[in-house]
């Protein structure tokens, strides 16, 4: 029997006509220690313009997910928690507000878009490209100056104002404003966070199980004391020691450890079953980004994953925190609101772990360095609120034009 001839074989694996790629208007933009995809709402297609699954699908193909290599080699993620973002800003349909910012957190190895919070780093971005965007009134944008950008927190109905440093009209995005996590400087960027002691899937209290400190009862791991907490992102911390850990660990001490991520995972469950968040333990599927899960300890010398030297002198507390199911490189913008607000309550463990007391600001050490978060929390009849948080990160475009995506991908 003779080979097939090569112009054989050739025919033999013609390629299938198949939709062509469409492109979408994007920008590829850093806020803070994350980077994600921005796009305008108007720029989306017409059926992406709405929750759903045609959106999900969209976002999916974008970022390069689900991927079981792990490495988003065909879409624009970056195969961890912090670059696998997509975020949508629109003008306000709300009242006092400039843009209504959306925000969805993709999955790296499965067909999941996770809408459940929000990312802090990305909504330093969401002010800037705003700017940038045209989707401020002009006449509100200075020609040398700060921009007040009023954000709508579209995932968890809040309030976020970002001060943009502008010069000639633009968003000044260079500057000597140095952020542990980002290698070069950049512009400072400052947001507050208004009234995030409520999440915005029915509100209820800051603390959602009534006490600063609780027993968690982790099947089949043990019980930990937690202090549980709703502030900027729900999130659950325990004390480091508790989990056998010093609170200096950077990622390769637990990422690389597949025993120790299903304990972890099985914490965050445990959590968000006693915080309300879920019913079941099979809902945390369909809720990977929240809550988040921290482990505070008292200040430590410690080499940061620069080779930095943190002095415990320097630091309030330790905290390192997971996201998406792995230890996060530097430190979720929510997860600092939450750090910040816990630590201005006497009583919950990050305060006891940054020695106890009132206070209105904490710097804490994380695998990158150190970050500054302020808070103003009070006890009001009974019940502690907190009525704004704040911090500096910094923003700039890295990329814009178009994507593109095969347009029978969604």
């Amino acid at each position: 029997m003779m080979a097939p001839r090569l112009d054989e074989t050739l025919m033999t694996h013609a390629p299938q006509i198949k939709s062509p790629q469409i492109r979408i208007p994007a920008t590829y933009m850093r806020g803070g220690t994350s980077k994600g995809v921005f796009f305008r709402m108007q720029d989306l297609p017409e059926r992406c313009r709405v929750p759903g699954d045609a959106r999900d699908k969209l976002f999916l193909r974008v970022i390069g997910s689900p991927d079981p290599y792990a490495a988003h080699i065909d879409g624009m993620g970056g195969a961890t928690s912090s670059t696998s973002k997509c975020v949508i800003l629109a003008k306000s349909a709300q009242p006092d507000h400039d843009v209504d910012y959306l925000y969805g957190q993709v999955s790296i190895d499965k067909a999941f878009v996770d809408w459940s919070g929000n990312c802090g780093n990305l909504s330093t971005a969401a002010g800037a490209f705003a700017i940038h965007a045209g989707l401020i009134d002009p006449a509100r944008v200075p020609q040398n100056g700060t921009s007040i950008v009023r954000i709508w927190q579209a995932n968890i109905g809040k309030t976020i104002i970002a001060h943009v440093p502008v010069t000639n009209g633009q968003v000044q995005e260079i500057g000597d404003f140095e952020l542990d996590g980002v290698t070069f400087p950049a512009a400072e960027i400052v947001l507050e966070f208004i009234d995030p002691s409520e999440e915005g899937e029915g509100g209820g209290s800051m603390f959602p199980t009534g006490n600063l400190v609780d027993d968690l009862d982790v099947p089949g791991v043990g019980t930990f004391k937690a202090t549980m907490i709703t502030a900027g992102i729900p999130t659950v911390f325990v004390n480091a020691e508790d989990i056998g850990y010093t609170g200096t660990e950077l990622r390769e001490a637990i990422n690389n450890d597949p025993q120790q991520l299903e304990r972890f995972e099985k914490i965050r469950v445990a959590g968000a079953l006693r915080m309300g968040l879920i019913a079941t333990p099979e809902e945390a599927l369909k809720r990977q980004h929240t809550p988040k899960i921290a482990f505070v300890a008292k200040p430590k010398d410690y080499p940061a994953s620069s080779g930095k030297q943190i002095a415990a002198g320097d630091i309030d507390l330790l905290v390192r925190a997971m996201s998406m199911g792995k230890l996060h490189h530097a430190m979720m913008g929510t997860a600092a609101v939450a750090i910040g607000t816990a630590a201005a309550v006497p009583g919950t463990l990050v305060s006891l772990a940054a020695g106890g007391g009132e206070r209105n600001s904490v710097r804490f050490g994380h695998p990158s360095g150190t970050l500054r978060v302020g808070a103003e929390a009070k006890l009001v009849n009974g019940e502690w609120t907190v009525t704004k948080a704040i911090m500096s990160r910094s923003a700039r475009v890295l990329m814009e034009g178009w994507v593109r995506v095969p347009g029978d991908a969604f």
